[in-house]
């Protein structure tokens, strides 16, 4: 099922109902949406040549045109390729190259980078800018009928990456994005047209993925003015918007539990928290709940199976009477409705209770295959199972502890950063012979990145700042190392593999107490 039907079936329904919000202001009705959806879907097929099943990036802000490109998209048939705009113009080069897009919107906070990729990427045949004059253009053309999706054709290309550090494109079906609506409203909240969602954290990942299901049942998406995390920003749009819930990074959460003027009004306005993506420290978790009140949920899931493996309910959040429930609220849930998991040793066999494996996961919610990467997708998919690259243990009560990460992801402010991309950035300065970069617990941003450094000239050390530019100049600025380290030799085993677990281990060491 084509998700743009959604819209189009709430502006027969709900025409004079809020749709979409800028802010404190309407942007759109649920009418004027399902209008302008139907135009711009005929630009772009009519206009701009696209045929189903080309591809339309969109990298820019989150704002209410993020949201009419997105289903403009689907309601023309076309694959929507959300790009985290926090990347590098390099990072976005190779998503638009590898993902084969024909069309990027962008805005005008992204537009110069973008527009600098035309005839650097070869499918790349268009970059329109939202809000503007071709735009508007696009958006005025004659409407086309909704075009029927099948249940295992593309519709969105969510860029992730794996060990090797190089994004890799998760095919996601019309079937799998209707499966993770689904499932939220089985195991995560009921959602109704009086409801808003509140697209703080980026629309690309997991703010996207939960704005799905409130589309479909018609609530109201509201984008900030800020495009970020304003307290007093989201208190107002708290008081404005009722009945609102969001998804959050946990270091998000914490500095809105903290915050005086989201606490107070809170408890009022405020539906649900859904956060992810890195580990809720309990004490954090605890003043959340402190100041929020029993309106928190923790899922658990990857882009490969949007946002969809495990679940931590309001209910588990709030039974704080419950003899394990500092067990519990350290777990990352139980399988949600629409999902199978295990635990597997080596050979993929599955471990007993309380035994640590890796995580594999099944169901009609798991993608399709990696974009073009049909090696890749023959290894995680191996054997019919999602092999999600991470370690845990399930209790005698079925809960899922995450007790390590096979991969070497670090995950900071709730962002994906990984290793081999930043070391290969810092190779790129004359003065590194060699680099390795983990990440280190951090009380604000969850983790930080550090990286050791082998110097080319043991004597002349290259300076910090000469590596931080070397860094910016090739990756986004939130990757880049916290702490640089200049050391003799990094630590190795007998095959020459960098033993990373002795780098974290150092650092553990000089974090302990008593140090």
């Amino acid at each position: 099922m084509n998700p743009a039907v959604w819209v189009e079936r709430h502006g027969r329904r709900h025409r004079d109902r809020t749709a979409l919000a800028e802010g404190e202001r309407v942007h759109a009705t649920w009418g004027a949406w399902a209008a302008r959806t139907a135009s711009l879907a005929g630009g772009l097929r009519r206009d701009l040549g696209l045929q189903p099943g080309d591809r339309v990036a969109i990298v820019m802000r989150n704002r209410p045109e993020y949201l009419e490109a997105l289903y403009a998209t689907w309601h023309a048939g076309l694959v929507a390729v959300p790009v985290n705009a926090r990347l590098h113009r390099d990072e976005f080069a190779y998503i638009l190259e590898h993902s084969g897009t024909s069309v990027a919107v962008t805005d005008e906070d992204h537009a110069q980078d973008v527009e600098s990729l035309r005839g650097r990427v070869a499918s790349l045949r268009e970059v329109v800018v939202a809000p503007g004059e071709r735009w508007a253009r696009l958006a005025s053309a004659p409407a086309v009928a909704l075009t029927d999706l099948g249940p295992h054709d593309p519709a969105w290309l969510f860029y992730t990456s794996g060990t090797t550090g190089r994004p890799k494109g998760a095919t996601l079906t019309a079937n799998n994005l209707l499966m993770a609506s689904l499932s939220y409203f089985a195991d995560i909240d009921p959602v109704s047209p009086l409801d808003a969602i509140l697209h703080a954290a980026p629309l690309s990942h997991g703010s996207g993925l939960y704005g799905l299901p409130h589309v479909a049942r018609g609530a109201t998406s509201v984008l900030p003015e800020s495009g970020g995390v304003d307290g007093d920003e989201i208190a107002a749009l708290l008081q404005r918007w009722p009945g609102t819930s969001f998804f959050a990074a946990p270091t998000m959460v914490k500095r809105l539990a903290a915050d005086p003027a989201v606490a107070a009004v809170a408890p009022a306005h405020l539906k649900t928290v859904i956060y992810g993506g890195a580990p809720m420290y309990l004490a954090d978790l605890e003043d959340a709940l402190d100041a929020f009140g029993p309106r928190l949920a923790q899922i658990y899931g990857q882009g490969e199976t949007p946002m969809t493996i495990t679940a931590l309910s309001a209910a588990d959040h709030a039974d704080r009477d419950h003899p394990r429930w500092r067990e519990r609220v350290q777990s990352v849930g139980f399988p949600r409705t629409d999902v199978e998991v295990r635990v597997v040793d080596e050979d993929d066999r599955p471990l007993p209770t309380g035994e640590v494996g890796e995580v594999v996961v099944r169901g009609g919610v798991v993608m399709a295959g990696y974009w073009n990467e049909p090696d890749a997708t023959a290894e995680t998919l191996r054997g019919g199972w999602l092999h999600t690259g991470d370690m845990g243990s399930v209790d005698d009560e079925g809960y899922l502890t995450l007790r390590d990460r096979s991969k070497d992801l670090i995950i900071s402010g709730g962002m994906n950063i990984y290793p081999r991309e930043v070391e290969e950035a810092l190779l790129h300065h004359p003065g590194v012979r060699a680099a390795a970069v983990v990440g280190r617990p951090d009380p604000q941003w969850g983790e930080s990145v550090v990286a050791f450094v082998v110097a080319t000239d043991p004597s002349a050390a290259p300076p910090t700042d000469e590596l931080d530019r070397t860094c910016l100049d090739r990756i986004a600025r939130y990757k880049r190392p916290k702490d640089y380290r200049v050391v003799d030799a990094l630590p190795t085993n007998n095959y020459g593999k960098v033993l990373k677990r002795e780098l974290r281990d150092l650092l553990a060491r000089e974090d302990a107490p008593g140090r």
